[in-house]
C-alpha cells in the first residue's frame, strides 16, 4: 500500500466509480493523487515487485536454498506468497543490468604480470603465426585495401571465396584498430552484458528438453517452462551475487584475491549441482531415474548452449569497433 494521501474527489479515476475508502470496489484501484514524484515511482517499482509482504526475502531464500520450492509453490495455487516467475526473473536480470553498468569491467586494468608477459610474447609470434597462416589458407591480413585489390583484379586461385572475403573485411578492422587486451577487454564486457539474454534465449529450448524426457499426460510444457523460469533466475542470480562479491573484494586490492576465487569455486559447484535436486524433487522419479535423466540433460543442454555460444561469440568478435 503506498503512503500518498486520499483524494479528497471520491470519484475513481479509472472507471469513475464511488470510492469510499482508499481502494475502488469496482476496479481496484487506489484512489491517491496520480501525480508522483520520482521517488514515489522509484519505491513503488520496488514495492510492487516484494509485494509489500518481504515476499521478495522469501522467494529468493527458496530460490537459492531450496531447488524446486518456488516451482511446486507456484503449480500448486500459491501464488501470493511469491514472485511471479516472470516478474523474478525480469527483476533479477534489471538488477543485473544495473550492477553490470555501475561497475563495468576494465581486463586491462587487472592483467596480471604474467598474462602481460604472455601478451608479449604473442606479439612477437604474431608474424609467424600469420605467415603460417597465410601458406595454408593463402590470407593477407596486412590491409582492407590489399585484399580488395585482390579480390577484384587477383587470379582465380588466389582469390577468396564469399564468405573468406566477408570475414577478412570483418577481422581486420577489429585486428589493425585494437590490441589484444584492447579485444579481450571488449569481448568479456559485451558477453558479461549480454548473459542474461543468452539465458533469455536458452530457456525455451531448455524447457522443450525438459519436455521431450518426461510424460507428455502428466507434465505440460507450460510446467517445465515456469522451472526452466525459476532454475534460471537461480543461475542469474549466483552469477549476480559473484559479480558483485567480486567487486567488494576487489576494493580491498589483490591481497584478497584467493577469497573471490574460493567464493567461485563454491558459486559454480553449486550451480552444477543445484539441477539434480530440482529435477529429484520437482517431478518426483526415484533417485536413479532423476540421476540419469539429470546427466543426461546436463550433456544436452550443454551442447546446445556451446553450440549457441559459438555463434555468439563469433557475433561479438566480428562486431567489435
Amino acid at each position: 500500500m503506498s503512503h500518498s494521501p486520499i483524494r479528497k474527489d471520491k470519484t475513481c479515476l479509472n472507471c469513475r466509480h464511488v470510492v469510499e475508502q482508499r481502494f475502488c470496489p469496482n476496479c481496484g484501484q487506489e484512489n491517491t493523487d496520480s501525480r508522483k514524484t520520482f521517488h514515489h515511482l522509484f519505491i513503488h517499482f520496488f514495492e510492487d515487485l516484494t509485494h509489500y509482504e518481504n515476499a521478495f526475502w522469501k522467494t529468493i531464500r527458496n530460490l537459492l536454498f531450496k531447488p524446486a520450492t518456488l516451482t511446486k509453490e507456484y503449480l500448486s495455487g500459491k501464488r501470493l506468497s511469491y514472485l511471479a516467475p516472470v516478474r523474478l526473473y525480469i527483476f533479477i536480470s534489471f538488477i543485473t543490468f544495473l550492477m553490470i553498468a555501475l561497475f563495468p569491467s576494465h581486463v586491462t586494468e587487472n592483467l596480471t604480470k604474467s598474462e602481460i608477459d604472455l601478451n608479449s610474447k604473442l606479439e612477437k609470434t604474431d608474424n609467424l603465426n600469420i605467415k603460417t597462416f597465410n601458406k595454408t589458407t593463402h590470407f593477407n591480413m596486412q590491409s582492407e585495401k590489399e585484399i580488395d585489390s585482390i579480390q577484384k583484379y587477383g587470379k582465380p586461385s588466389e582469390k577468396y571465396t564469399d564468405f573468406e572475403y566477408w570475414l577478412l573485411k570483418k577481422v581486420i578492422p577489429i585486428t589493425e584498430n585494437n590490441t589484444k587486451a584492447e579485444i579481450i577487454e571488449k569481448f568479456i564486457e559485451s558477453f558479461v552484458h549480454n548473459i542474461p539474454k543468452i539465458l533469455f534465449i536458452i530457456m525455451p529450448f531448455f524447457a522443450f528438453f525438459l519436455w521431450i524426457f518426461h510424460n507428455k499426460k502428466k507434465w505440460y510444457y507450460f510446467d517445465h517452462g515456469i522451472f526452466t523460469l525459476h532454475y534460471f533466475s537461480f543461475l542469474l542470480l549466483i552469477f549476480l551475487i559473484l559479480f558483485v562479491f567480486q567487486k567488494i573484494i576487489g576494493l580491498f586490492g589483490s591481497s584478497l584475491g584467493f577469497i573471490a576465487d574460493i567464493a567461485n569455486f563454491v558459486g559454480i559447484l553449486w550451480m552444477s549441482y543445484y539441477f539434480y535436486p530440482a529435477h529429484h524433487r520437482f517431478y518426483g522419479e526415484s533417485r536413479i531415474v532423476s540421476f540419469i535423466k539429470s546427466v543426461f540433460l546436463f550433456f544436452i543442454n550443454s551442447f546446445f548452449i556451446v553450440f549457441l555460444l559459438t555463434f555468439y561469440v563469433f557475433y561479438i568478435f566480428i562486431n567489435l569497433h
